[in-house]
């Protein structure tokens, strides 16, 4: 069995204080750090010292492998994902690529996933109490999964009164899906639905806006890869600038004694 190891690292959602200790403690061990350049820059402080290799977007299978391979050469590495490298991260990658390989747990290197808090919580956090009820959570990137099937999902989660939770809602290339979504949610839902908009949670470039469904289009500069949406269901609200999200417990106590 190879003495490597691999961490796959959630370093969300971008500020230290609300880093996970555990994902500190792997990174501080690790000899080697390999990630995207943005997630890297986020725990540079963590990294003096350490061979660092950082690779721009839409790399991720070449830094997969590499850091797969550092790790089956003996060395101790850490792949540093985003808010949770199980949602929407590279862990899944990470098995996939074993998988190919023929690796076991028993024969092969070591592989640890260390959580992190992911955008949907941290997002969530900021803006009230949006995620109380069940939910939804749909990414608008249409690189890896067909623009019809995505446009299935969100339809799916629309008629299924879900607060749902869009991830990647545009880039510079990626303009009518967003569009696309809004208008199957207004079939399904009032046009005053509470929406939410949250860019850069908890990072130095946050920025929060709370609208509703009929203007959420309505803010370009605050759309991207690092911006996350909350649409709410048919029962939320906003209040003082949060979106609050009824759990149910009105219809079985009084609230306020």
């Amino acid at each position: 069995m190879s003495t490597g190891k691999l961490y796959v690292v959630g370093v969300g959602p971008g500020h230290h204080d609300h880093m996970t200790f555990r994902a500190k403690e792997v990174i501080e061990q690790s000899q080697i750090i390999v990630g995207y350049d943005t997630y890297v820059t986020l725990v540079e402080d963590l990294i003096e010292g350490k061979e660092v290799f950082r690779y721009p977007m839409t790399q991720e299978v070449d830094r997969a492998n590499q850091a797969i391979q550092f790790a089956e050469d003996g060395k101790i590495v850490s792949l540093v994902s985003s808010g949770d490298p199980g949602i929407y991260g590279m862990v899944g990658l990470i098995y996939e690529i074993l998988a190919e390989k023929g690796w076991t747990k028993n024969h092969g290197i070591e592989v640890e996933c260390v959580p992190g808090v992911s955008s949907l919580n941290s997002c969530s956090a900021l803006i009230g109490s949006p995620l109380m009820t069940d939910f939804a959570v749909v990414s608008m990137s249409d690189l890896l999964v067909p623009w019809e099937i995505i446009v299935k999902r969100v339809e799916a989660a629309a008629l299924g009164d879900f607060v749902t939770v869009v991830y990647n809602p545009s880039s510079k290339k990626r303009i009518h899906q967003l569009k696309d979504a809004r208008d199957i949610f207004l079939r399904h839902r009032s046009p005053n639905t509470p929406v939410a908009i949250i860019k850069g949670a908890f990072r130095e470039s946050q920025s929060i806006v709370i609208t509703d469904l009929e203007r959420m289009l309505d803010y370009p500069d605050l759309m991207g890869m690092i911006t996350t949406i909350i649409i709410g269901n048919s029962s939320s609200y906003n209040y003082n600038d949060l979106m609050i999200n009824p759990r149910g417990y009105r219809s079985k106590y009084q609230l306020v004694k």
